[in-house]
């Protein structure tokens, strides 16, 4: 049994097959994004969100795969402000969440094709 696999920390790239049959992945996996939110009684807690990217072309994946670094800090701000505003207790918006995140995606993208995905959204 490959540990790594079973903690979630090696990735498995979904494979889409293309015109001579030969397959892809399409899939990037970006680490979890985390951020801290107030609970109930003034404590502090955590909001994790696991984010992918499905990109279909292979263009745009190879940009999307050079420009992790900058989705991962505007995914970052997004949960960030999201978790800011979140009242203790209550559960986060995830819809407004998503739109939100792929919004930012397209953005520093600088177009759209990269399709969010969201994992889990968890605060603790």
């Amino acid at each position: 049994m490959d540990r790594r696999a079973l903690l979630g920390l090696k990735t498995q790239p979904l494979k889409t097959s293309e015109g001579g049959g030969s397959a892809q992945a399409s899939y990037l996996r970006l680490p979890t994004i985390t951020a801290n939110v107030r609970r109930p009684g003034g404590r502090l807690g955590v909001m994790t969100v696991e984010t992918g990217i499905d990109t279909p072309d292979a263009a745009l994946r190879t940009r999307v795969a050079q420009s992790a670094p900058r989705l991962r800090a505007a995914y970052a701000a997004v949960v960030q402000q999201s978790a800011s505003v979140l009242l203790p207790g209550t559960a986060p918006d995830v819809e407004r969440l998503v739109a939100q995140l792929q919004a930012a995606t397209n953005t520093v993208m600088g177009r759209a094709g990269a399709r969010l995905l969201i994992g889990t959204v968890m605060v603790v």
